[in-house]
Order: C-alpha cells, then structure tokens, then sequence
C-alpha cells in the first residue's frame, strides 16, 4: 500500500520510515505539512500517518483541508500531544485514529493494518481462494495447508488486488504501491511479482485483464473465512 509519513522529528520519522517498508508499503516521508498539502494534492494515498505539531502548516490544519478537500482515506494522527481536548479535536477533525508519542511501534504497525483492512470494508483479516489462505497483516500465506513465503515486494503487489477482489488494478496503480519517490522502476516489475505470486500461489489468484490490468476473482471474497 502507498502510505504517506508526516513526521518531523528525523529520528522517529527514520524508525517510522524503515518499518512501514519492511512491511511492504511504498512510503513517502515529509517533514512539514506545506509538503504534506503537495503529496496529497498531486498522489494517491492509502493512508495518512500524521504528527500535529509541525513546521509551515500544523497537522490539523493539513487534515481539515484534506477533509474540505473530500479525500477519504484513512488518518492516523501519531503526536506526543495527549490531553484529552487534543484527542478529541483530532478525531472531530477527521482522524479515523489516534495514537500517543511515545508509542510501542509494533502497535502502531497494527494500527496501520487495522485501518487499512477497515478502508476497504474488510473486518476479517484473512482470505482465502480454494486452497489458498493469506493473511495480510501477518505475511502468513499458506497453499493446501503448507507455508509459503512471498517476498516483501510480492506482498506490496497482492495486498491492494485482495483488497477489493473483483475490482481490476492497472500497472500503473500496482507500481504506484510498490514504489515511493525516488526509488527507480523497473519497467517489468509488476508482471515479474506477479509471476512470483502465482507460482507460489496458483496461476488463478491473479488474473490479467487484457488491456486494463490485474484483479483477483471474486470467488476469493465469497470463500473468506475468519
């Protein structure tokens, strides 16, 4: 997924940074909100991980303009400001959640998951397709029962096609979520992960889409199992 950090502090902002692309997200890391207003004009987002107190623009200023602007995705405001009256005026602003500094950083990995998995109407947190089990939030996927392992990059490119099964991605979009600024495309990478996903995984979880892209079968929604 593409993610976008607003964060000012360098050393929390490079922790933050590092985890979330262990995790496989295609992150873009600013440092002010004026530069959090620019990212959020000019590219499409899955989430929101957002400080208050920032240079040029403060953090609920860049929110309730995202707001106006009738951008839905998911907010998670991550600040070391944690009187009650801030929750609140965070959440009434628009965030979907809201964590307090100092944090624990694997909670804040399944705070991000968690509102990931809501934003696509998913309460369950694992899918299957026949013989097929993928757990996103674990990286666990398993084929007739036995583990099978995916790179961190052939999770960034099956993670949005189970977000919404049926629904068809173009490269371009699949690029968008495996590549953060400044990282250099390859120009066949998406079908190289997706050739990786299917040989792991069956040659029918990812179907092509001639002339518009890749989706993953409805059928992977209607056999969900918790």
């Amino acid at each position: 997924m593409r993610i976008l950090l607003v964060e000012d502090d360098s050393m929390i902002g490079e922790v933050v940074h590092d985890a979330l692309r262990r995790e496989g997200h295609a992150t873009d890391w600013v440092r002010d909100g004026a530069q959090a207003d620019a990212a959020l004009a000019t590219t499409d987002y899955d989430l929101l991980l957002l400080d208050l107190g920032l240079p040029r623009k403060g953090g609920l200023e860049v929110l309730r303009a995202l707001r106006a602007r009738g951008l839905g995705l998911p907010v998670l405001i991550a600040t070391a400001r944690d009187a009650v009256s801030e929750r609140v005026a965070g959440l009434d602003a628009g965030a979907d959640d809201y964590i307090v500094k100092p944090y624990d950083l694997d909670e804040l990995l399944a705070r991000v998951r968690a509102l990931l998995r809501r934003a696509h109407g998913r309460a369950e947190p694992a899918y299957v397709w026949g013989e097929v089990r993928v757990v996103p939030a674990t990286h666990e996927a398993t084929r007739a029962g036995q583990p099978v392992q995916l790179s961190a990059r052939e999770w960034a490119v099956l993670e949005p096609l189970l977000a919404r099964p049926g629904r068809v991605l173009s490269r371009q979009q699949l690029e968008d979520k495996l590549y953060a600024w400044g990282e250099e495309v390859s120009s066949n990478a998406v079908e190289v992960y997706i050739h990786g996903v299917r040989k792991k995984l069956g040659a029918g979880l990812i179907e092509n889409v001639r002339g518009l892209g890749y989706l993953v079968p409805k059928a992977a929604q209607d056999g969900e199992k918790g």
